[in-house]
């Protein structure tokens, strides 16, 4: 739908419980964007981007998302800390709640779609509290063309109050924030929180239980490119890793910065029709396409501006080190039409180890692949979170343990069965520390990170001699056109060899001791790819 066009039809809510609201439906970007500054809830910036701050929650609150549990749940979702039930009757009335703190008042709707390939698409409806949340929407999730809407079939829905709290002693909660997703009902409810990445994570969860339980899709937290050739890259990370900047490959086309599904008929879809990126530290020299997205349309989230301007200081981490921007997709040049990918090829699991003893770039056989896959490794930098000290490694299986209702085992295996039928070749990539430690090595270049993707794209380290690394067992090249050979195996890089081989030992102990409630799961091949000690 066109960026500046009006929409004109109305709709009620009286299906949703929602009597005598106020409906502004399907407004376009440019009035979303009006409204919120009319109402003194956003800030423009000096390109045109919409400044907002989401509130008390500046992220997702993990201990806050629950999943209704009930017929279609109880015996598929795999149940614990990241997946918390809630019980059905206490959410109708929660619900009943929330419908009704929405009646009388004004409140803005959009009817939109997700994944990108027409046989896996599912509409939502959004309802939300503020122009914002749903001009983040807008970005976000994919746009129907307006003659789609006149038989739009509603799926799921969406409905996104912050200035709503709930109770805790009376409505089954934890705090008076929440994120609740009702397979039964199809209803993802979300209250006392403004940070929009609650409603992008509410769908993308839904997904990872509809695409492998009813599709037979693999859904992936992931970005996606495609080279010249129609080869399909795919970039597997968790946040800080560098999954959107990586992704987003001036040779390459884009597919998506974070969500899609891998069907049995080997292709790979995007879930989105936007992307949302981190932006600390941002600049046009590092992250050009991402720099260049940031204008009229795009919404930043928490970013602070310089002394006297409306001019975005991306090192100002005051408010929130998970400074953010949400934009169309459509904000890069350089796009897959129909964000649709073919033939995958190449896998990058990406991490930024800040203790510094991954290799930058290693090949990955099947077994190792699906261990790090159900590891999903990285490392918290010193200093990022309250009590942080020193190095904290991360695992968060599948690469997005928070959004993955099923057992990790089950994404695992269908991931390496797609591996070995399509005969595609996996990396581990560090774009963390070399040298030592967060505090003692340094970053890794993004142009030696970049340099050896495209060496790994192009084929041109299928030749190469490799050797195993001591305690991981993860074969790494000696050799990588426009990359220094003696920054490819990180014990040449620290002074003190005999402290790296302590650190390295110490590392795989703690991948052992993460992968330890797997292992009943586990067959031979996968225990086979776990560190050497």
């Amino acid at each position: 739908m066109n960026n500046n066009t009006p929409f004109t039809q109305s709709i009620s809510l009286k299906n949703l419980g929602i009597e005598n609201a106020k409906i502004h439906y399907q407004l376009s970007a440019n009035e979303l964007h009006e409204m919120t500054l009319a109402l003194g809830q956003g800030i423009e910036n000096s390109t045109g981007a919409l400044a907002i701050n989401t509130g008390e929650f500046t992220g997702r609150s993990p201990e806050d998302r629950f999943i209704v549990k009930d017929s279609i749940t109880e015996n598929q979702v795999w149940w614990g800390k990241v997946n918390i039930p809630f019980e059905p009757t206490a959410f109708d009335a929660l619900y009943k709640k929330v419908t009704t703190y929405l009646s009388n008042k004004e409140v803005f709707v959009r009817d939109s779609y997700v994944c990108a390939d027409p046989n896996y698409r599912l509409n939502v409806r959004v309802v939300t509290e503020t122009p914002w949340a749903n001009l983040f929407c807008y970005n976000m999730f994919l746009r129907p063309e307006e003659q789609e809407l006149e038989n739009f079939k509603l799926e799921w829905t969406v409905i996104c109050v912050p200035e709503f709290m709930a109770d805790p002693a009376t409505d089954g909660t934890r705090q008076s924030n929440f994120a609740i997703l009702n397979f039964t009902k199809k209803i993802v409810l979300i209250g006392g929180t403004g940070y929009t990445g609650e409603m992008k994570k509410g769908i993308f969860s839904a997904l990872n239980f509809i695409l492998p339980v009813d599709k037979n899709t693999l859904p992936m937290h992931c970005s996606a490119n495609v080279g010249d050739n129609g080869d399909t890259a795919i970039f597997f990370g968790l946040s800080g890793t560098g999954k959107t900047t990586l992704s987003a490959d001036p040779k390459r086309k884009l597919i998506g910065d974070d969500e899609h599904g891998w069907t049995s008929e080997n292709t790979v879809f995007n879930f989105e029709g936007g992307c949302y990126a981190k932006v600390v530290n941002l600049s046009e020299e590092n992250e050009p396409d991402i720099f260049r997205a940031i204008r009229k349309g795009a919404i930043l989230e928490n970013v602070v501006f310089k002394k006297g301007t409306n001019e975005v200081d991306y090192k100002d981490v005051s408010i929130t080190p998970n400074t953010r921007v949400s934009y169309p997709i459509y904000h890069i040049d350089n796009i897959q039409p129909g964000s649709i990918g073919k033939n995958p090829k190449n896998i990058f699991f990406l991490t930024a180890d800040s203790f510094g003893i991954l290799p930058p770039i290693s090949r990955l056989t099947p077994g190792q692949a699906a261990y790090h896959f159900i590891s999903g490794y990285t490392a918290k930098v010193a200093g990022t979170e309250a009590g942080v000290t020193e190095p904290q490694p991360n695992f968060s299986a599948c690469f997005g343990a928070p959004f993955m209702p099923l057992h990790p085992t089950k994404y695992a295996e269908m991931l390496s069965k797609k591996i070995q039928d399509a005969n595609v070749k996996v990396w581990l990539i560090n774009t963390g520390w070399t040298g030592g430690a967060y505090g003692t090595g340094s970053r890794m270049k993004l142009k030696y990170t970049r340099e050896m993707i495209t060496a790994a794209l192009n084929g041109e380290l299928d030749a190469v001699d490799y050797r195993n690394h001591v305690v991981f067992g993860i074969a790494i090249p000696q050799s990588c056109p426009n990359v220094p050979s003696e920054i490819l195996n990180p014990r040449n890089t620290w002074e003190d060899k005999d402290l790296y081989d302590k650190k390295a030992i110490e590392l795989g102990q703690k991948f052992k001791a993460n992968f330890a409630k797997f292992e009943e799961f586990a067959n031979a091949e996968i225990m086979a790819g776990s560190p050497q000690i």
